[in-house]
């Protein structure tokens, strides 16, 4: 198959029963119809079955205190996310 952006060479790989074909040259995705909405549906249900909410904090910080917020906190990467990582 022929990348329709650069005219490369395109491979096809299957992940949980979906077909998507990336392209060797300019690394683009292409999915058919269809293909984007199993993969929101499979990103949902993972995100469903591996996401834990953050402890509540006991209160916020007294006024001069040094805040320990999300700096540095990284954020669990989606199941999307890892399909693609290579």
């Amino acid at each position: 198959m022929e990348c329709p952006k650069c005219r490369g060479n395109m491979r096809t790989y299957e992940r949980n029963g979906v077909h998507i074909e990336q392209c060797d040259n300019c690394r683009g995705i292409f999915l058919d119809h269809g293909e984007l909405e199993a993969l929101t549906r499979l990103e949902s249900q993972w995100a469903q079955q591996n996401y834990a909410p953050p402890p509540p904090a006991p209160g916020g910080p007294a006024w001069g205190a040094p805040h320990h917020g999300h700096y540095g906190h990284r954020r669990q990467r989606s199941w999307v996310g890892m399909l693609f990582s290579s």
